[in-house]
């Protein structure tokens, strides 16, 4: 399943949770700056990591074998930086929709990105670009 499926599937999971028992911890107008601040830092984090893909001429889609082992910029402090901008992305919505439901299934989300798609990409990337792929593994946390 594509990770954005993943991560929309828990909002709107979200928000029928909240249409029958509503959890709205923000009080007040902030939450619309704060909501809106992640998203632009999630827009700001996936352009690099788009330009870097579509330079190196490799897929974006985790369907579809990697031809191209990208270690620099963002992936220089993430080795998910793209997991980090829709988590943010994510939370932001969540902010701004004052939806508390939104933010307690982060946690299933990221472990089910965790155990189901970076470990799969994980195993596929070791096996393709061998040593390569491990001393940069070694070097370069996982999510932040």
């Amino acid at each position: 399943m594509p990770p954005p499926v993943i991560y929309l599937a828990a909002l709107v999971t979200g928000i029928v949770l909240n249409s029958l028992w509503a959890m709205s911890p923000l009080p007040g107008s902030w939450r619309y700056i704060l909501g809106s601040l992640l998203i632009g830092v999630a827009g700001l984090l996936i352009t690099p990591v788009l330009r870097r893909f579509r330079r190196a001429g490799t897929t974006f889609d985790v369907r579809k074998a990697a031809s191209v082992l990208i270690t620099d910029g963002p992936y220089r402090f993430s080795r998910n930086p793209s997991y980090v901008s829709l988590t943010l992305l994510y939370l932001g919505v969540g902010i701004i929709l004052n939806n508390g439901w939104i933010w307690l299934l982060v946690v299933p989300v990221l472990l089910v990105m965790d155990l189901r798609v970076v470990r799969k990409e994980e195993r596929h990337l070791e096996t393709k670009f061998g040593e390569d792929y491990l001393r940069y593994k070694a070097a370069v946390r996982r999510w932040l």
